[in-house]
């Protein structure tokens, strides 16, 4: 394991400042505030002591278009993102995500292909990521960052 220092970026879209309250048989009943404490908890000493992350969550597209621009010009080193239902609809986010060339690992809460709705089994971003963690809750983003360390280690 390196021991280089990471900035990586958390972008949450539409809905996700409202986990813990919403749906909580399908997202878990943990808050996006917490998401900071939980990754604090459950990833070793030595992962965190090698990143510095922010967390960014907006209901609007351009907002999201506007902070990931920012990442590039920022030259933040990993994105993990869950665009929430743009996952199924943005090729805006898509495009942008391809043009940035920021590393990048989708997350998402629930298991998009338990769900029952076809749409969710879609997603424009996950062709243009390095991986994509599904289904975890939290804890999803806790396997993101830990797979999104690995992939910068060994690709720098």
């Amino acid at each position: 394991m390196g021991m280089e220092k990471y900035n990586i970026l958390i972008v949450n879209g539409p809905n996700l400042g409202y986990i813990g309250k919403r749906e909580p048989e399908i997202y878990g009943n943990r808050n996006i505030e917490e998401l900071a404490l939980d990754l604090k908890e459950y990833l070793k000493d030595e992962i965190i002591k090698r990143i510095d992350f922010d967390l960014y969550q907006s209901n609007h597209e351009g907002e999201i278009i506007d902070r990931l621009e920012r990442a590039y010009f920022d030259k933040v080193d990993g994105l993990i993102i869950n665009a929430g239902a743009y996952t199924h609809t943005s090729l805006a986010i898509r495009d942008c995500l391809s043009w940035i060339k920021i590393p990048c690992v989708e997350v998402h809460l629930s298991n998009l292909w338990a769900r029952k709705e076809d749409i969710r089994h879609v997603s424009l971003i996950s062709p243009i990521c390095i991986g994509v963690v599904s289904g975890f809750g939290i804890f999803s983003y806790v396997m993101a960052i830990l797979a999104l360390v690995e992939y910068l280690d060994a690709n720098r």
